[in-house]
């Protein structure tokens, strides 16, 4: 029996709980909002002009990996109540230094990411929608973005959750209206200045790997950012109702989407038009619509993209302050950031994650936001989010050793758990060295450590402070309690509802 004076402690430390309010349907759309991101629709223009036809298995290749870190993550957070997100998981099952490095990583990754984002909303997208805009009002029209999303985070994690909603569905419709015109394209044998609309272009010009065997692994260097964002569903865990039922619902949507979505939109797409007429630069979605004759239709998907963006920036506003939050009632990051509105959403974790957009609009003031050195930190950020997917699986292969017990009982079990995340952490080894293969994903290879040598310094310093040392002894002692649960249950002398 845990001693009263623990008791206490624990009692005292326990942190004001999220709201359970993200219902079935925003969860499904969350997960499929993180799967398709503006990689999609503006980053695919560049992996096709890399890789050709090929792109199609780069893109099945990474999902098909990421499914089962999915997976893996979708059985860490249901076997544990009290877990909130994977950096929870990695504290419990690691120790409390995982939690540190991977909280603190993926709120970095989402930082850097949404920074991106507000940039080429402002830059590109709104530009683009209103070319005689000046030049003066870019930065005005980036610090208008931030307050609008910190705007749709404040009130309710349902209001997060319906704008996502929203934001999913029109990505949704966006892409299925483009896989219904190619097809019909294609059908009718539809004729442009680049030829006639054929699924033969897969394979006529210079054949499915029409690049090479150079061109089809630069391809995994851009792809890679496009799946950013697939596991923004396992930091809703603590805000989800009725996980035990919604989580594995969307993990389990996961293949098809990628089929769906990505592998579909991209057969249209090379179909309609050979890979060879596509501008690297351009959005793939737009150049088809322009190529069909349908102006109307290309400014409405400019309209998508711009949707995209906002959907993007806005999943990374809620999940680094959830991150956060977390962190801070663990004591990883300070004790502000953990007090909850009377709606109960993190609003200082959520104005934190404002002010570091903030550096958006300053990069665009002193005309930044196209740099080369731009490219470079988005690169240490997909680095970044390789990091936290593995330290995810590490946290499985934890778990299935140490609480087998757990694993046995699960009733959303990773398929192929042993052997799996060694093959997907053998995969993240092969992108580390396809990171090697262009100058500016090798200089963002080369800055990454700079990230954890900062983390390290601030974890030996922040590990001496007394309210760390006490967090880690009540980590201990929770951990040596649950670990003692486990063996009871597993010998008989507890009911599973007890050991939840």
């Amino acid at each position: 029996m845990t001693e009263p004076s623990v008791q206490q402690s624990t009692a005292s430390t326990i942190p004001p709980k999220l709201e359970r309010s993200l219902s079935s349907r925003h969860i499904q759309l969350i997960a499929i909002g993180g799967a398709i991101g503006t990689g999609l629709f503006m980053g695919s223009g560049k992996t096709i002009s890399v890789a050709g036809p090929s792109v199609l298995l780069v893109y099945l290749i990474i999902g098909g990996m990421l499914y089962f870190v999915m997976r893996a993550m979708g059985e860490l957070l249901l076997s544990r109540k009290s877990y909130r997100n994977f950096a929870d998981v990695a504290g419990d099952l690691i120790g409390p230094w995982a939690a540190f490095f991977t909280g603190w990583t993926y709120w970095f990754c989402w930082v850097v990411t949404a920074v991106a984002d507000v940039i080429v909303i402002a830059s590109v997208y709104v530009v683009h929608l209103a070319p005689a805009m000046p030049s003066w009002a870019i930065p005005v029209i980036a610090l208008s973005v931030i307050v609008i999303l910190i705007g749709l985070n404040l009130p309710t994690v349902r209001a997060f959750g319906e704008t996502e909603f929203w934001f999913a569905m029109v990505k949704i419709v966006a892409i299925l209206a483009l896989i219904v015109v190619g097809v019909v394209l294609i059908l009718l044998g539809y004729e442009s200045e680049h030829g006639t609309a054929s699924f033969a272009h897969l394979w006529t010009e210079g054949g499915f790997f029409a690049t090479g065997f150079v061109g089809f692994v630069a391809a995994f260097q851009i792809a890679t950012f496009a799946f950013v964002g697939i596991e923004l569903v396992g930091t809703t865990a603590a805000e989800t109702k009725d996980p035990e039922r919604n989580l594995p619902k969307a993990v389990n949507s996961i293949p098809i989407r990628i089929l769906l979505f990505y592998i579909g939109s991209l057969v249209v797409l090379m179909s309609v038009m050979p890979w060879t007429a596509y501008d690297a630069d351009n959005s793939p979605f737009i150049q088809v619509f322009d190529a069909a004759g349908l102006p109307a239709a290309a400014a409405i998907v400019n309209l998508v993209v711009l949707t995209s963006a906002m959907s993007s920036a806005n999943s990374g506003i809620y999940s680094t302050s959830r991150m956060v939050y977390g962190l801070a009632t663990t004591k990883d990051a300070p004790a502000m950031f953990k007090r909850l509105s009377k709606r109960r959403v993190p609003q200082n974790a959520l104005f934190l994650t404002g002010v570091m957009l903030l550096s958006s609009v300053a990069l665009l003031v002193f005309g930044l936001g196209e740099s080369t050195g731009f490219s470079v930190v988005t690169t240490v950020s997909s680095l970044c989010f390789m990091f936290v997917w593995s330290m995810i699986l590490i946290s499985y292969m934890v778990y299935r050793r140490r609480r087998p017990q757990d694993h046995a009982a699960s009733t959303f079990r990773m398929p192929l758990g042993r052997v799996m995340p060694w093959v997907v952490l053998a995969f993240f080894a092969f992108l580390l060295w396809a990171f090697t293969g262009a100058p500016d994903t090798l200089a963002g290879l080369m800055a990454t450590p700079v990230w954890f040598v900062i983390l390290g310094i601030g974890y030996l310093v922040l590990r001496r402070s007394p309210a760390h040392v006490q967090a880690r002894k009540l980590h201990r002692t929770y951990a040596a309690r649950e670990l003692a649960r486990a063996e009871q249950w597993r010998r008989g002398g507890m009911t599973e509802d007890a050991r939840g």
